[in-house]
């Protein structure tokens, strides 16, 4: 059975159209805040709003450079998340459910 719980905090990072454009901006190498923030039209609150969801996801890694943030993406846990994704859509054995079949009613 898959861990679902531990699945949680990527799908929420991945629910979000702004953090989807920061993830595809990462996927062409590391940047700095600033660097990010010159690509929106907020603050850099808001920014680090996203970016406190998407490293808790463990999709990005932070690294402090003097005041900025430098951030990349983590390809490992990109891995796990395609790994959660294939197995959840695998072909299964109904048995493995231990339900039964549902009949239709009369």
């Amino acid at each position: 059975m898959q861990n679902y719980t531990d699945s949680i905090p990527v799908f929420k990072a991945l629910a979000d159209e702004t953090r989807l454009q920061i993830l595809d901006m990462l996927s062409s190498g590391e940047s700095c805040a600033c660097r990010l923030l010159d690509h929106f039209n907020f603050k850099q609150p808001t920014l680090s709003y996203h970016m406190k969801i998407l490293t808790e996801s463990g999709l990005v890694r932070g690294v402090r450079d003097g005041t900025w943030m430098r951030y990349s993406l983590v390809p490992d846990r990109f891995a796990e998340v395609q790994d959660f994704l294939t197995a959840l859509f695998e072909e299964k054995d109904a048995r493995l459910f231990d339900t039964p079949v549902c009949r239709k009613s009369s």
